[in-house]
């Protein structure tokens, strides 16, 4: 074994990886499932979401932003694990205004296919209903606050060949959300519109004029349910 790869535990079997890889990334790499919401392959991570959380030696840690270690033993879909992931789903869903079946990005939402997974029908938390706007200034997006989530994945991805962000936060505390930078609605074209809708993991950002594109029955977590394709990759 060199000094660059170490051996650690994930649910009690024995794993080689590179020192300081993110645990969730071994874990993607060995066909086990760690949910999230904010995480991208490839991008700084922010631990925002917590929705990876897992028992790391008997202490929870975001495992989007944990790097392995010698020895290290790791669980991932424990009953308090899976409890405290279906918290955090609740939280979501009552903090702000989901209606699923009139949301263009139902079939193709990662926030509602998480809850199908997790089986969310009632919580435990109550309905915040808050008052929030739809921001359609911009003639290539629109923007749902009621829908996000906060993940920052648009603020931590989206952004011109200067490396300027085309969205950042705004207000602060309860107030917080995620706002488009008019400054630069000139710079975000239907392509950045497009990544920007992709990469969000819920209906807050939608593309003008493109609404239900795909038929019931052929959307993405439709077809497969979330994570199925992490888990089926090493069987």
């Amino acid at each position: 074994m060199t000094n660059n790869v170490i051996k650690f535990l994930i649910d009690g079997k024995e794993y080689l990886a590179k020192n300081g890889t993110f645990i969730i990334d071994v874990a993607r790499e060995s066909g086990i499932f760690i949910p999230t919401l904010c995480n991208i392959p490839g991008i700084k991570p922010r631990g925002s979401c917590r929705m990876c959380t897992v028992s790391v030696n008997g202490r929870y840690m975001s495992a989007c932003t944990t790097p392995i270690s010698e020895g290290m033993d790791v669980r991932t879909n424990t009953p308090d694990l899976i409890d405290l992931r279906k918290a955090i789903l609740e939280i979501m869903f009552v903090e702000g205004n989901h209606i699923c079946p009139v949301c263009e990005k139902s079939g193709n939402c990662d926030l509602q296919a998480l809850g199908y997974r997790y089986q969310i029908l009632v919580s435990r938390f109550p309905h915040q209903y808050p008052k929030r706007t739809i921001d359609a200034l911009n003639p290539h997006l629109i923007k749902d606050h009621n829908r996000c989530i906060l993940c920052k994945r648009c603020i931590r991805t989206i952004k011109d060949e200067q490396g300027r962000g085309f969205f950042a936060f705004h207000k602060r505390g309860h107030k917080i959300e995620i706002s488009i930078d008019h400054s630069m609605n000139e710079l975000l074209t239907e392509e950045v519109a497009q990544r920007a809708v992709d990469i969000c993991p819920t209906g807050a950002l939608l593309k003008k004029e493109s609404g239900y594109q795909t038929p019931i029955s052929n959307r993405k977590y439709e077809r497969t349910p979330i994570g199925s394709d992490i888990e089926h990759a090493h069987q």
